[in-house]
């Protein structure tokens, strides 16, 4: 068993009997809608097949399915012991891993792309991911999930001492999809990592982006973007374990959410351990809720067990439309629609703009401006402008 990381993150273990099923009243479950999961949270098959796999690479990267002795070798290589069932039951019962391997000091000019496309809600699925990057190597990896589907997964990533890396996990199922993914990072000594999380479609999404140290010197960046339509519940649970000295962490997640229950949940939580000393950390998530019928959770956490820190902090806001932008924008002749689109596009854009990765960057711009233009001009009637009390 595992020590108790914090009181959002309870004890672990690779035993499936060691894990309730939950029933909504845990702390880390009270905001899922438990009953929309069709059953993946307790004990749904968790099928191999239910969506399909594929992938581009460069040169010199090891992409394959492993099973076996090799897949039992790789469960918890990330220092992850699940302290949910449905992680608790991916590392158990799921026969394959994907596994991606990029060598001790490649440099990698173009980013390995991996595709997760479901064809269908029926049946529910299982999938373990490891994306394991050697020392001092630098390499960009794109998980991009699509289509219909019911899908736990459990994304392992082992960072390299001295390594550069970039995972942007794509979210853009089709409006029936439920996906529960933990995505967990060990960060070695001087290394650094970026994860990106964004997230569009599907009908219940709730990813846990996770953060630990292998050694003094890591930094790890923790960025989001989601927009959540009428009906969809969207939710992002973040944990940086502040486990090594001279450590860095840096969160920033956005989100924007219209239309008649729509949902979002942002948990951030920071945990600077006694041994962290010399550290740095600041988590920030900012809402922009657009109408009426909808709701934005953000709950910011910092746990410090001492006292010799740099810097340790958290920023949260609800908010909408700042009148004065929407005026400035009015007064030179734009309407009202295309000014509250302009005004979501420049809340979102800087985001974007720290991916790191200019291709994606363009096209993840497209897709948020095809989702404004879809979404944003659907003729809402507007909430009203000024601060949230």
């Amino acid at each position: 068993m595992a020590r108790v990381d914090s009181h959002l993150h309870p004890e672990g273990s690779f035993d499936v009997d060691a894990h309730p099923v939950p029933t909504g009243r845990e702390e880390i479950w009270r905001f899922t809608p438990l009953k929309r999961l069709r059953g993946l949270h307790a004990d749904a098959a968790l099928a191999a097949d239910a969506v399909r796999t594929s992938w581009t690479a460069p040169d010199g990267v090891r992409v394959e399915t492993v099973s076996g002795e090799a897949a039992r070798e790789l469960r918890g290589v990330s220092g992850l012991v699940p302290n949910t069932l449905v992680s608790a039951r991916i590392l158990a019962e799921t026969e394959g891993t994907l596994l991606v391997d990029v060598p001790a000091e490649a440099e990698l000019t173009e980013p390995v792309l991996v595709e997760v496309a479901g064809e269908g809600v029926d049946p529910t699925g299982g999938a373990h991911v490891v994306l394991r990057f050697g020392h001092h190597s630098s390499a960009v990896v794109v998980l991009n999930h699509t289509g219909s589907a019911s899908l736990a997964e459990v994304v392992e990533v082992v960072v390299g001492d001295g390594a550069q890396v970039s995972v942007v996990s794509l979210q853009d199922w089709a409006d029936d999809a439920v996906h529960l993914s933990h995505q967990q990072a060990s960060v070695g000594r001087d290394a650094s990592y970026k994860h990106v999380a964004v997230t569009f479609g599907g009908d219940v999404v709730r990813m846990d982006a996770n953060v630990t140290y292998a050694g003094p010197g890591g930094e790890a960046e923790l960025l989001g973007l989601y927009f959540a339509d009428e009906g969809q519940h969207l939710e992002h649970r973040l944990f940086a374990d502040h486990n090594a000295p001279r450590t860095k962490s840096n969160v920033v997640y956005k989100g924007a959410l219209q239309g008649e229950k729509a949902r979002t949940v942002w948990v951030g939580n920071v945990l600077i351990r006694k041994e962290a000393e010399g550290i740095e950390t600041y988590e920030e998530n900012r809402n922009l809720v657009l109408t009426d019928g909808c709701q934005a959770d953000s709950v910011p956490n910092l746990e410090i067990e001492t006292g010799e820190i740099e810097g340790a902090g958290h920023a949260s806001t609800i908010g909408r439309f700042d009148d004065l932008q929407l005026f400035y924008l009015r007064s030179r002749g734009i309407s009202e629609s295309e000014a509250r689109r302009l005004v979501i596009f420049g809340f979102f854009n800087d985001l974007i703009r720290k991916v790191g990765v200019p291709e994606l960057e363009e096209q993840l711009l497209s897709t948020v401006e095809q989702e404004l233009r879809r979404n944003v001009l659907k003729g809402y009637e507007p909430v009203s402008t000024g601060p949230v009390a």
